[in-house]
């Protein structure tokens, strides 16, 4: 029987496809069972149709025994194949939601945690400005405005930390967002003062608006405070650039320029490009900064998705 053909290239066939499938080894030993239970469901088939209808040559029985085999293992091999995959999709498909439950939970507990933290620092540097106000109507003092701009300086590395846990949260739901309608109500939201965005760029793409307008927000935010007095936002191939006309970031510092805590200014919080690069990494997208035209900085983001309008 091991030499029929049709059996060999079952046997061989199904041995090379599973060595090169993606299918658990854990479903091997069954999807053997289901080979077995074929091969012997179909060879007792095939003995009691030649016991009820006699072929009358020995040859004839082997002939049928061989194809009953063939037939019947491949039919085995079959269903295991089918049965196996179902369960890895249906295994991988519980673990993706236990990692969706687990990111949610964390989330639920980082935003908590990051708005219990800026309640209790709020209310104390509160008070703190409240009694400065008091201090300044009794006193004139520089150390005075020194306690204030402390106390902004404070309020800021609040909002930033903020900015910063939130941006950890997964993407929602993506969605069709025109970019020069968000781009400009992003550059609404910042304190601009005399700067000037450009928007060379009409293209839809797909993302989740809350967590693009971050980004968008922090990258303009990041030029005004750091870089020039113009802004361009324009088209790649596969994504888009954000570029300001300021000094520029040195190329030996662009490594480390999405670190926590990077900042050119003392006032900087090192914060807003950490953000940047976790809203992107959260979408899928790639950035990376380089040179700008007029020798700032450029950031590229790639890997985007452009949809139809």
């Amino acid at each position: 029987m091991i030499t029929s053909l049709p059996f060999i290239i079952v046997i061989g066939y199904s041995g090379y496809w599973l060595d090169g499938s993606q299918l658990s080894t854990e479903r091997y030993p069954r999807i053997g069972k289901w080979f077995a239970s074929g091969l012997a469901g179909f060879l007792a088939l095939n003995t009691l149709m030649i016991l009820v209808w006699p072929t009358g040559s020995t040859y004839n029985d082997l002939m049928w025994g061989l194809f009953a085999a063939a037939v019947g293992g491949a039919g085995g091999i079959t269903i295991g194949l089918f049965e196996a995959r179902a369960i890895d999709r249906a295994i991988a498909t519980e673990r993706q939601a236990m990692k969706r439950r687990r990111v949610e939970d964390r989330n639920d507990r980082l935003n908590e945690f990051a708005d219990t933290v800026s309640h209790d620092l709020r209310n104390p540097l509160s008070v703190a400005s409240g009694r400065l106000e008091l201090a300044r109507e009794e006193h004139d003092s520089e150390h005075l405005d020194a306690v204030a701009s402390a106390h902004d300086r404070m309020e800021t590395l609040i909002d930033g930390l903020l900015r910063l846990a939130r941006s950890g949260k997964d993407i929602d739901e993506l969605e069709r967002v025109r970019l020069p309608d968000v781009l400009k109500t992003c550059w609404g939201n910042v304190a601009t003062a005399n700067a000037a965005i450009a928007i060379d760029i009409d293209q839809t793409i797909r993302a989740d608006r809350s967590r693009l307008r971050q980004l968008l927000e922090n990258l303009i935010r990041n030029s005004v405070e750091h870089g020039g007095e113009n802004v361009t936002v324009g088209r790649l191939n596969d994504g888009f650039y954000f570029e300001d006309d300021g000094p520029g970031i040195p190329a030996e510092d662009r490594t480390g320029v999405f670190d926590t805590g990077y900042s050119t200014s003392e006032e900087g919080t090192g914060l807003g490009l950490n953000i940047v690069k976790q809203v992107a990494e959260a979408h899928g997208w790639r950035i990376r900064v380089t040179d700008g035209t007029d020798g700032g900085a450029r950031f590229e983001i790639t890997n985007v998705e452009f949809v139809e309008r």
